[in-house]
């Protein structure tokens, strides 16, 4: 005779268990939120008063607490990235320090309590930094061999090469573009190797400016002697002996360059460039304005906290005791 318990019945039970399981957690559920209902119409008056004085800190946090950021895009000029880059990790450091000395020298007397943090980053701009430079080309697809291109074009090595750079700093209170902007870009100007690169360079650029518009006046006087000499019906085949082709290009490029090098003199008065600036942008962060929402929500977390550690405490204390007698 076979003594085996029917599947059906073992599912059955197995039904039952998880719905009294489930029915059992939800009564849980209902209980705790009861409790923590009557736990609240109890101490309502506390509660209240915690809220309040949270409300009002808050309030008052958030009328003084105030943080702004701002933004000076500059571009080093002769090869001043690794100067200009030194000099802000040096002001980050004495921020840190809380050097006042220091940083009235930077930011001058109005702001130099402001000033809580300073950085800089690169304005990537991958096709300027390839434009008219076969070699930078080159660099790029050497190095995307062997990594991701977006951390090539992110690495510092490639990065501080880029044309624009971006300082940020944020201040406490606005700041004015005359006092701490100027005061800010003469300390990173400041420097007697740079300055003297700056007036060589500058010189040079001028006079690159001055020869090149010689050479196109050159060329253009060689272009009208080959017109005149059209017109006079004794045209030779000059493509071929005075590479009238080539002579046509050289102007071209050269035109080309005398743009770029007068938008780059327009640069090369500063070391370090300032292109533009955006001031007191008022940072739009989780706790800023908001501290008269967080901290009731403390206090009120804080209170139910040590009132259930105390209850807690309580009960232990009882079983420990009954367990004595």
């Amino acid at each position: 005779m076979s003594t085996k318990v029917p599947q059906n019945t073992d599912q059955e039970i197995d039904i039952f268990q998880l719905s009294k399981s489930i029915g059992g957690f939800f009564d849980r559920i209902n209980r705790s939120i009861f409790r923590a209902i009557q736990f609240f119409i109890r101490n309502w008056i506390a509660v209240l008063i915690l809220a309040v004085l949270g409300i009002a800190l808050g309030f008052y946090l958030d009328s003084n607490k105030k943080s702004f950021q701002n933004q000076v895009v500059v571009t080093p000029n002769f090869e001043s990235v690794d100067y200009l880059y030194a000099k802000i990790d040096l002001i980050q450091a004495k921020i840190v320090a809380g050097d006042a000395d220091f940083l009235n020298q930077v930011f001058g007397t109005s702001s130099k309590n402001a000033i809580k943090r300073i950085e800089i980053k690169p304005v990537a701009d991958v096709y300027k930094f390839i434009e008219d430079k076969e070699q930078n080309l080159e660099l790029i697809k050497l190095m995307a061999e062997v990594g991701d291109v977006k951390k090539v074009l992110e690495d510092n090595v490639t990065s501080k090469n880029y044309t624009f750079h971006t300082i940020t700093f944020a201040s406490n209170e606005k700041v004015s573009e005359k006092e701490a902007v100027a005061s800010l870009l003469k300390y990173l100007n400041n420097s007697d190797y740079f300055d003297a690169v700056q007036k060589i360079g500058y010189k040079n650029l001028e006079r690159e400016i001055a020869q090149n518009d010689t050479i196109i006046s050159q060329i253009d006087n060689v272009l009208k002697g080959l017109s005149s000499t059209a017109k006079n019906d004794k045209l030779v085949y000059y493509n071929e002996n005075l590479q009238l082709n080539d002579i046509l290009k050289t102007k071209q490029k050269l035109i080309l360059e005398q743009g770029k090098n007068k938008i780059r003199l327009i640069t090369f008065d500063k070391t370090i460039k300032e292109i533009n600036s955006t001031l007191n942008i008022n940072e739009n962060k989780v706790v800023n304005g908001n501290f008269k929402i967080w901290f009731p929500l403390f206090f009120i977390f804080l209170f139910v906290l040590i009132s259930m550690f105390r209850k807690f405490y309580r009960k232990q204390l009882a079983l420990s005791k009954a367990s004595q007698l």
